[in-house]
């Protein structure tokens, strides 16, 4: 649970030096672990580090000023990026820099090391070592067993207070209805109901000026106040632009966990989808702007932040299913062919003629999926057979005498004429 912090300028200041300690721990724990070579001898591990930093503390006057249980949680923090790192779950613990990853960890007991408390309606309080009461934006009430909080700051230059909390599943409806999903680029999430859902994003007159500012921005001498003015400016524009993905993610992924029993998404490998299309110097890529262009256009889609939070509020009740053909399939008849979908938004079905808005047609496929059902060639339900079987050869239409068309195969119900 994230709030708006609001820090007076000495506090500010005092934040800021924690996020110098903790980054400086953080790169120092780096440091030491990149050393370690095969034959070497392991790298220190959380307690070891938290030695040498109680010796280092006595000889640095300045790391000494700084809370201790500050410093102690960026190690810790480090240590539990490392086991994820060896789990296989995320990478590997990397530098941390100056005015990006501004940020530190406060772990206690409540009234013990930290506490929290409400001032007026819209105000509360947040104990921070070594600073004192920091107000933030009470816009919620706070669950009793949050026991720890992080501190961070953004780009642009806000700054947030987050509980460590896993807030209550939503509730499954009563009703056994099934939606499914189809993420796209134009249209951000197709539902199999028909609604046409689109992240927010900057305005044409914010877009515009966004791109006037990075103009300005490479025309900016390096180190100088004019440059850092822009940066802000523009790192102000994007926070408004993710703010308001977020924002939509979280309002549709709890209606659709109040409305549906069951949600069908693809399993989009959106890491891979995003690489980079750069290549190497002695091979490089084909189309890398327009590629580029349409990575910008994913992550703005909000593809994966959508279904993160379903999973989140909906567990259990979220179904990945393998988008092959999903969006070739006829979901009136099940013929697939890649000429169906004539264009981003128009299908039209070759076989019985069925036209529907392409990514609606996808997600109703992906529903049926996800419930076990598919589309039998003769419009009725069946789970014989997956959605993306092998299409079967479909007969070219033969003439007859009396202007009919007719799609008997050859040697079918009599002999050819």
């Amino acid at each position: 649970m994230r709030f708006r912090l609001a820090p007076t300028a000495a506090q500010e200041t005092a934040l800021l030096e924690h996020c110098s300690h903790a980054r400086f721990v953080w790169n120092l724990a780096v440091e030491q672990h990149l050393y370690w070579r095969p034959g070497r001898a392991s790298a220190p591990g959380y307690r070891e580090q938290c030695r040498q930093l109680t010796e280092a503390r006595s000889e640095s006057a300045w790391l000494r000023s700084g809370s201790q249980t500050v410093q102690q949680q960026a190690l810790r923090d480090f240590s539990q990026a490392t086991s994820n790192f060896f789990n296989g779950t995320h990478r590997r613990p990397t530098w941390r820099k100056r005015g990006r990853h501004e940020g530190f960890r406060i772990v206690g007991q409540r009234g013990n090391q930290w506490d929290v408390r409400r001032v007026s309606r819209k105000v509360g309080q947040v104990w921070v070592p070594k600073v004192g009461w920091v107000p933030f934006r009470w816009s919620r009430p706070i669950p009793v067993d949050a026991k720890s909080y992080r501190i961070t700051q953004d780009r642009s230059g806000r700054w947030h207070v987050a509980f460590a909390v896993i807030p209550e599943a939503i509730n499954r409806p009563t009703t056994d209805e099934a939606v499914g999903i189809d993420r796209g680029v134009a249209v951000s999430a197709a539902l199999s109901t028909g609604e046409l859902l689109s992240a927010p994003g900057l305005s044409r007159k914010e877009a515009k000026r966004l791109k006037r500012l990075q103009r300005k921005l490479a025309r900016a001498q390096r180190g100088s106040n004019r440059r850092t003015r822009i940066k802000f400016a523009i790192a102000r524009l994007k926070a408004r632009e993710t703010d308001r993905r977020k924002d939509w993610a979280e309002k549709i992924s709890t209606e659709l966990a109040r409305r549906f029993s069951l949600v069908g998404v693809e399993d989009l490998k959106i890491k891979n989808m995003v690489r980079s299309a750069r290549g190497t110097v002695d091979e490089p890529g084909r189309n890398v702007r327009a590629k580029a262009g349409l990575n910008r256009s994913i992550h703005a889609a909000g593809w994966g932040l959508l279904v993160t939070r379903l999973e989140q509020k909906a567990p259990g009740r979220v179904t990945k299913v393998d988008p092959a053909f999903t969006s070739q399939i006829c979901n009136a008849c099940g013929h697939r062919a890649a000429k169906n979908r004539e264009s981003q938004a128009i299908f039209r079905c070759r076989a019985c003629g069925h036209t529907d808005h392409a990514d609606v047609n996808a997600a109703r496929n992906i529903r049926d999926i996800a419930v076990g059902r598919t589309v039998t060639a003769r419009g009725g339900i069946g789970n014989a057979q997956p959605a993306n079987r092998e299409p079967q050869p479909v007969p070219p239409l033969i003439s007859r005498g009396n202007g009919l068309k007719s799609c008997a195969p050859p040697g079918a119900g009599g002999r050819q004429r």
